[in-house]
């Protein structure tokens, strides 16, 4: 089944994860996405971990595997010119290129957007870096990593136990959200395509993604004057609305209005609680947290979190324990929706990795094909997209343009 991008080609200058993750999300739409290389390759085919090749002493890189699904890889040097001819011949024949670089780099390379709107006025060109390309003097060159975003959106700041120090999220959700936002802004300029001719700059900043879904915390300053702190699993208004340890582990239990509330007593078997008048209405038992939290602790204490989660499920509460990365990779619920799936790597063997959630009814997104060799797609695409003869492939592999 085609998917909803198919006949899409995506120039991929990427590399590690903000930029790959977007790259790797038009593929799985059906994207045609061909990963051009550094002789080098992808930093992250160097980041484990790492699965062990069938023969020999290779290794291939989980991390890059993961995120590199669905993609064709061409190796090209582009600091000579008959590498950069390879790359304007292949931006002439896509629709998108993306690329993560600190924003000098693609001017100095000649790649400008400018320069790629002359190649082909009609592509779109995505950047993703710390703060975006148009920022005040100094800080678009400036090195960022995820944990920078974290740190510089204020996210650590809310992130973290109740009176502990400022904590990065367990993912890379700097990465992973402007990833997503890059997308989402590619798809939107493709459309603005079909209505004009015209490309555009997608401009993505991991600082930028992470304000944009601080949620209620930039309201809660602008609006009461409150300079939000970590509160653990707790939300900041909501009451009950965390995570509880158990007799074996932890359970949350996010109840979210006074019904719940009500439901949440007679589970408890502490329906005295319904008749204290500082727990009567959801502001009211987020004032008095400090009097409340300690109570239910005590009671949720007493069972396991396998018999929470019957008593939960007999009186119609919202509940989740919190699973552990195996409980997640063997749930029968993830494995349903295919988020879970099996890939054939080559020269690998069998492995599993994460699924695509597009579910489309009639053009859903897929996992097609594993993530490439590092150049595995160099002569094919040199042949079938830019009608290169073997014998002019010889001849730039021998001139080491191309591997």
């Amino acid at each position: 089944m085609a998917g909803p991008l198919e006949g899409i080609r995506v120039t991929d200058l990427s590399h590690v994860l903000a930029a790959p993750f977007t790259t790797m999300i038009l593929a799985d739409l059906g994207a045609e996405v061909i990963k051009v290389e550094p002789f080098i390759g992808d930093d992250s085919r160097e980041f484990g971990p790492f699965v062990k090749e069938k023969e020999g002493d290779g290794v291939q890189s989980g991390y890059f595997i993961s995120i590199n699904r669905n993609k064709k890889s061409i190796c090209v040097d582009l600091k000579q010119p008959e590498g950069k001819k390879i790359l304007e011949e292949l931006i002439k024949v896509s629709d998108v290129v993306v690329e993560n670089f600190r924003p000098d780099t693609m001017k100095k390379l000649g790649f400008s957007f400018e320069e790629i709107s002359r190649i082909n006025p009609a592509a779109i060109y995505c950047s993703i870096c710390g703060f975006g390309h148009d920022t005040p003097p100094g800080f678009a060159s400036k090195p960022a990593y995820d944990m920078v975003a974290q740190a510089y959106s204020g996210l650590m700041s809310i992130t973290g136990p109740e009176g502990g120090p400022p904590c990065r999220v367990g993912t890379s959700v700097g990465d992973i959200v402007a990833g997503h936002q890059a997308a989402i802004g590619i798809l939107s300029a493709l459309w603005h395509r079909q209505k004009t001719g015209r490309g555009q700059h997608v401009d993505s900043s991991m600082v930028d993604g992470l304000v944009y879904i601080l949620e209620n915390a930039i309201a809660r300053y602008t609006i009461q004057g409150e300079i939000p702190a970590p509160l653990g699993s707790a939300h900041p208004t909501i009451t009950p609305f965390q995570g509880f340890e158990t007799s074996d582990g932890w359970i949350i239990t996010p109840i979210g209005n006074d019904k719940l509330w009500e439901s949440f007593c007679k589970a408890l078997k502490r329906e005295d609680l319904l008749q204290d008048p500082d727990f009567k209405t959801n502001p009211l038992r987020t004032k008095n947290r400090h009097k409340l939290i300690p109570i239910l602790a005590e009671v949720i204490k007493t069972k396991t979190t396998a018999e929470w989660i019957r008593v939960f499920e007999e009186h119609s509460l919202p509940y989740s324990p919190i699973n552990t990365i195996k409980d997640v990779v063997h749930d029968p619920v993830i494995n349903y929706r295919n988020m879970i799936v099996e890939i054939d790597q080559p020269r690998v063997g069998k492995m599993k990795i994460v699924g695509t959630p597009f579910r489309l009814s009639e053009t859903p997104g897929t996992v097609r094909s594993p993530a490439p060799l590092l150049g595995e797609h160099t002569d094919q695409v040199l042949k079938s997209l830019l009608n290169y003869s073997s014998e002019r492939i010889a001849e730039l592999r021998e001139k080491k343009i191309i591997r």
